[in-house]
């Protein structure tokens, strides 16, 4: 595999290695990646010996420009070229506590090394001596690993999960990144060790979730998570979504598998994290709203609910509680609107102009959410759904184009109406908003401020403001 270990750095590497006697690999992912043909370029160095000090000589003899790191208490230095990022560390052999994943960490050999990694298919070392220059070390089947696309701890996995439950989660996110399989032995852990993730700090948990959510197929992942009852340790309002009731020979979907699905669909057409997490939330109230009618089961109000639960799940989940958060809020509170009209037997240009303004910026993100969320089997349904919805968007765009309501903004401000009638802040201010706002969607005035202020003195002499109007 020589001619994989292309980069300058590598070479250094080597040079001083031979030198000085010392015996240094390329180890884990970057390995790893190799043998699966995907770019990597993140490697971890490791030394039979000082991490730090190699990592010095190396950035004293690299003549290309690169940031230079080093953390003691750790014994791990980092070099970033433009595009590389190389971590050195020395080798060694780590002993765990129950009540902590922080382990004791010892120097130790490749053996010990190895003998620390999560997978079998993580535990892959290259050398970089120049006598042994590519040649792999692979003590537990790695390479046959990945031959057949396998997930398995290199020792007992119940000690390995137990040791680190992180490994847990990375367990899953490689299966669904790469597709693999976990190997029984080591599913049957994931569920003996479930517990165990309640060490865990939440960041570190919804980092690897995150990275489940942005893979490929991202019901992989969640599927073996709610399988091996991890998900139910610090996603239960996911969880809840699971099962089908049925009263009177009415049934309702099963909406954690219905979920999934629109996920993988949005997954075609959007990389964006936050756009994803929208489709996982959509439906989130569902349990909580679920009512049973003489016409069958009914949700009424879940989407106003779940857009309400957002924030609680993203504060639980430590995710970020920003612009991002609301964005999510704001796809599960609309996103049975473009629904409602493309159902609609007439549609009116006020129904148009109400979802445009309030999606704002985010009606094409909306829309991406409506057309995953159509999973009928009925494949005609399906495609008549899809149209129909396709031509609601179209209509949108010529009602947005004409009345000018990309990015709408009140043509009269609560400023205006202040200072027009000579009053401070108060409910009136608010009525003559909405009056406008309303009267605006309604197509009764035009989308301009001239209009908008006639409008605006007849609804303010109509509730007794027109003897305050400065003279």
């Amino acid at each position: 595999m020589k001619e994989s270990l292309q980069h300058p750095i590598f070479n250094v590497i080597s040079e001083i290695a031979g030198e000085q006697q010392i015996e240094v690999f390329v180890i884990g992912g970057f390995v790893r990646d190799l043998l699966l043909q995907r770019t990597s370029k993140d490697a971890d160095i490791v030394v039979l010996g000082d991490g730090i000090e190699l990592a010095h000589e190396v950035k004293k003899r690299y003549t290309e420009k690169c940031d230079f790191s080093f953390f003691k208490n750790y014994g791990t230095a980092q070099l970033k070229t433009q595009d590389w990022i190389f971590e050195f560390v020395g080798a060694r052999k780590e002993s765990y506590t129950p009540e902590s994943r922080n382990p004791l960490v010892l120097p130790g050999t490749l053996d010990d090394d190895q003998k620390r990694r999560d997978f079998t298919i993580n535990a892959l070392a290259l050398s970089l001596h120049p006598d042994s220059f590519g040649e792999l070390t692979d003590p537990f089947g790695g390479v046959e690993d990945i031959k057949n696309c396998i997930i398995k701890t290199p020792l007992d996995p119940d000690i390995t999960f137990s040791d680190d439950p992180l490994r847990m989660m990375r367990a899953i996110r490689f299966a669904t990144q790469l597709d693999f399989k976990i190997e029984e032995k080591t599913y049957h852990a994931l569920a003996k060790n479930a517990h165990r993730l309640d060490i865990i700090s939440m960041e570190r948990i919804s980092d690897e979730l995150n990275k489940i959510i942005l893979s490929k197929t991202p019901s992989i992942g969640f599927k073996i998570l709610f399988d091996t009852k991890l998900l139910h340790r610090f996603f239960p309002e996911m969880v809840a979504l699971q099962g089908v009731e049925t009263i009177n020979g009415l049934s309702h979907k099963d909406n954690f598998y219905h979920t999934l699905q629109v996920l993988d669909q949005i997954c075609e057409l959007t990389d964006d994290l936050w756009l994803r997490w929208a489709a996982i939330l959509h439906d989130i109230a569902k349990p909580i709203t679920k009512r049973f009618e003489p016409e069958g089961f009914t949700f009424h109000g879940h989407e106003d609910k779940g857009a309400r639960m957002v924030k609680h799940i993203f504060k639980k989940l430590k995710l970020p509680l920003n612009e991002k958060m609301e964005f999510v809020a704001k796809m599960v509170l609309l996103h049975l609107r473009p629904k409602a009209l493309a159902e609609s037997p007439q549609i009116t240009d006020s129904g148009f102009r109400r979802l445009i303004v309030d999606a704002g910026e985010e009606v094409d993100s909306l829309f991406t959410l409506c057309f995953a969320d159509i999973t009928s089997k009925n494949k005609t349904k399906v495609e008549t759904f899809r149209r129909n919805l396709s031509e609601v968007r179209e209509r949108m765009r010529e009602v947005e184009e004409r009345d000018n309501l990309r990015y709408w903004q009140p043509p009269i401000t609560g400023l205006d109406i202040m200072e027009t009638f000579n009053i401070n802040p108060s409910k009136e201010v608010g009525i003559i908003k909405d009056a406008i706002k309303e009267a605006i969607l309604d197509g009764q005035v035009s989308n301009n401020r001239e209009a908008a202020w006639i409008f605006m003195m007849k609804k303010g002499k109509e509730i007794g403001l027109v003897e305050n109007i400065k003279k």
